[in-house]
């Protein structure tokens, strides 16, 4: 596999686009992308962020920009009842702040941290997302009861999708 860090390094030396990215190393993120499964990976050096996605279409996204804060709106939710149908998120909705892997018990064969119908308090564990290796603690933004769980363990999870609701 390639070294992502290399490829950061890259963004500011050597060869340059006309825009100051290294198109070889677009080329490779695009590849590398293809290689592990991920539909998303975002590489930061020297102030320069280089951030390749797949998207559902044909056709890729490539960006490249100074470093700012950026916002993403979540994937649409697969086709529901028109009764159903909601506009925008609920409003008990714990959307995760990565993409990663949802985890719903601290480890394999462990109880899940809550089930459907746990009362649960502000900055409780709800859930774990692995990105990069690392494991973050999704907490409670508040009290309530848990009212839907929209993952399964061990779930690929995109920036903005909905994890649980808290009721």
């Amino acid at each position: 596999m390639r070294n992502v860090r290399e490829l950061g390094t890259r963004l500011t030396n050597g060869t340059k686009a006309k825009q100051g990215i290294d198109a070889a190393a677009i080329r490779e993120l695009a590849e590398l992308l293809t290689e592990t499964g991920l539909t998303e990976i975002e590489v930061e050096q020297g102030g320069m962020r280089l951030r390749v996605a797949k998207q559902l279409a044909p056709v890729s996204h490539v960006s490249a920009a100074p470093i700012a804060p950026v916002a993403v709106a979540a994937a649409p939710a697969a086709a529901e009842a028109p009764s159903a149908k909601r506009e925008g998120p609920h409003p008990g909705a714990v959307t995760s702040p990565m993409v990663g892997t949802v985890y719903v018990a601290p480890e394999p064969g462990k109880q899940p941290f809550v089930k459907v119908g746990d009362q649960v308090k502000e900055g409780q564990t709800l859930l774990i997302v692995e990105a990069m290796k690392t494991m973050n603690p999704i907490a409670a933004p508040r009290a309530g009861t848990v009212s839907e769980i929209c993952v399964s363990d061990a779930q690929p999870v995109e920036f903005g999708q909905t994890l649980l609701i808290i009721s």
